[in-house]
């Protein structure tokens, strides 16, 4: 039998973030020597990409990156949170957050066209992957533009990496505000920055369900324009960063503290991890 030891397993594991049993195979098939057991669970891995394919990816981490006048943000997405708190995987959101940002993707078929090390960024996640003995892919990307950037990552565990993350593009000097009004969005999720910024069609469905509702509830008929314009008002308070009641304080509407503090919103970004 190879001579190996739970220590050689452990780093093996800690390295690959692969499975224990899969480690100990590979160090038994490697004699005990490190390097050789990864080149085996590498091809080992690499044979698997197929049957991983079809897999459901409800892990991972979201990372954001400012450069010039652009951020961007991505979900680099995986099966376990064993894989995605595993520091090989954090590196290769890193190396891919690079490779997108660089490339100026906008989305998720230009973000694994981009290039990384000689590679596509989807032919580089599946050699990670291999390794890594799990499903990974690039699962959404973001980028926004502006002057100045807010970023804003949480993590909703502190044993695992971000899981959700935000990108405010903005004009002006109020630094600090722009970073409380992007925690603002992490809580919230807000669709539009605007109420202008929401489409015709957007607002006249919901105008159309709320006239009904409304009518259901034996409202008289003169009424109901007056009624339901209320409840539109409610409406974008739900789903607008500039009528959503500020965070930090509900009293005052998130675009009273954006235009008091002199920053104007060019355009912001939302991610979370498996939603």
């Amino acid at each position: 039998m190879a001579a190996f030891s739970a220590a050689d397993v452990k780093t093996l594991r800690d390295r690959l973030g692969a499975g224990m049993l899969d480690s100990k195979n590979a160090l038994v098939e490697a004699d005990g020597d490190i390097e050789k057991a990864i080149e085996i669970l590498r091809v080992k891995g690499l044979k698997g990409v197929e049957k991983r394919s079809g897999r459901a990816t409800t892990a991972g981490l979201v990372t954001a990156i400012a450069e010039g006048g652009a951020a961007t943000l991505i979900e680099l997405a995986s099966e376990t949170d064993f894989v995605a708190k595993n520091d090989r995987f954090v590196s290769l959101a890193a190396e891919v957050l690079g490779a997108v940002a660089a490339a100026g993707a906008t989305d998720v078929e230009s973000g694994n066209a981009a290039t990384l090390n000689g590679k596509t960024v989807q032919a580089y996640i599946d050699d990670e992957a291999a390794l890594l003995g799990e499903k990974v892919e690039l699962r959404q990307v973001k980028r926004v533009e502006g002057d100045e950037f807010a970023i804003y990552l949480h993590r909703t565990s502190k044993d695992l990496p971000p899981q959700v993350g935000v990108v405010l593009g903005y004009a002006g000097a109020d630094a600090e505000t722009a970073r409380s009004v992007a925690q603002h969005i992490a809580v919230y999720d807000p669709r539009y920055g605007t109420r202008e910024q929401v489409p015709a069609d957007v607002v006249e469905r919901e105008r159309e369900v709320l006239t009904e509702a409304t009518r259901n509830e034996g409202k008289p008929e003169a009424a109901l324009p007056k009624i339901v314009e209320g409840k539109l008002n409610g409406f974008f308070k739900e789903v607008v960063l500039a009528d959503q009641p500020y965070a930090r304080d509900s009293k005052v509407a998130t675009g009273k503290v954006l235009k008091d503090a002199g920053v104007e919103v060019s355009g912001f970004a939302r991610l979370k991890v498996g939603a």
